[in-house]
């Protein structure tokens, strides 16, 4: 038997740049998400997962890749997203499972809590929540870091998350996981993303807290901190320049796909795969060895 290798895109992209949020429809090329080498076992059959920035980039991905392991899936995502969204719910309904799809913003605790009911009204249950939305703001220094920017960092950032877990915990049971998306940034920090550095390093530290929190009830919490990746948040986060060489400087030459950080996601949801790992952050860095 041949082994199998998929050949991911490598810098330099084309020059581009888009307004925050940033749409993957209209990037070049775009995100690989559909992830072909990736064989189903039905590690999450008949569950059902809820996914923060679920319509495109990591989220997206990790949304089919949940939907080809057999659990229906909410997407929450901002209301400008909308025509990245309606393609996710189209690769989850392809996988043969629901989307639902929940449009706002996870700043609001209010909305955290209606995302929550909504979701266990239409499927009537919750096993995964995954908290993956987040605000990038690049700066050249401190002093150029507003007031307004910091606050909406956090509250996307790590506000967010502990909002989606708090409204989450009452209908998440034994074998339930909550899994955090982390950053490189938050363990070696970075002189551009002052704040979205901090904020990624306060979820690091939450994931560690809150699976402490949890272990006596049975629900686990990990984290997945990735290098760069091919996604939205970085398009619409510097010069078109930047873009161009985005990834290059890792010792892969290039960033992760979508489709290459998922199956951590599969892993830390699955009883099957990690019944007995909570409180990690697990690093995928594209060959680098010294984060943290």
């Amino acid at each position: 038997m041949t082994s199998q290798r998929q050949e991911e895109p490598k810098p330099p992209f084309p020059e581009q740049s888009q307004p925050k949020p940033g749409i993957e429809a209209e990037i070049t090329p775009r995100p690989e998400y559909e992830a072909p080498l990736y064989k189903a076992a039905g590690k999450l059959e008949g569950q059902t997962a809820l996914i923060t920035g679920g319509d495109s980039g990591i989220g997206r991905a990790v949304a089919v890749l949940f939907a080809r392991e057999g659990a229906n899936v909410s997407i929450v995502y901002l209301p400008e997203e909308q025509i990245d969204a309606e393609e996710t719910a189209r690769a989850v309904e392809a996988e043969g499972r629901e989307a639902l799809l929940l449009p706002g913003d996870v700043s609001s605790s209010a909305f955290c809590r209606d995302a929550v009911e909504q979701t266990v009204g239409r499927f009537g249950q919750l096993h995964i929540l995954v908290n993956n939305a987040a605000f990038q703001g690049s700066q050249p220094g401190l002093e150029h870091i507003t007031d307004e920017q910091l606050e909406y960092t956090f509250r996307v950032n790590i506000f967010g998350y502990f909002y989606m877990a708090r409204a989450a915990l009452p209908y998440l049971k034994p074998g339930s996981a909550i899994i955090n998306t982390g950053s490189i940034t938050g363990l070696e920090g970075s002189p551009r993303l002052l704040d979205y550095s901090s904020s990624k390093g306060a979820i690091h530290a939450f994931t560690k807290s809150l699976a402490q929190s949890l272990v006596s009830k049975g629900i686990r919490v990990n984290c997945v901190a990735p290098g760069p990746v091919w996604t939205p948040l970085n398009v619409s986060d510097k010069p078109a320049d930047k873009v161009a060489q985005f990834g290059g400087d890792t010792p892969m030459k290039r960033p992760a796909q979508p489709e290459e950080v998922a199956p951590a996601y599969v892993f830390f949801a699955s009883e099957a795969d990690s019944s007995y790992i909570t409180g990690e952050v697990l690093t995928l860095l594209g060959g680098e060895t010294t984060a943290g």
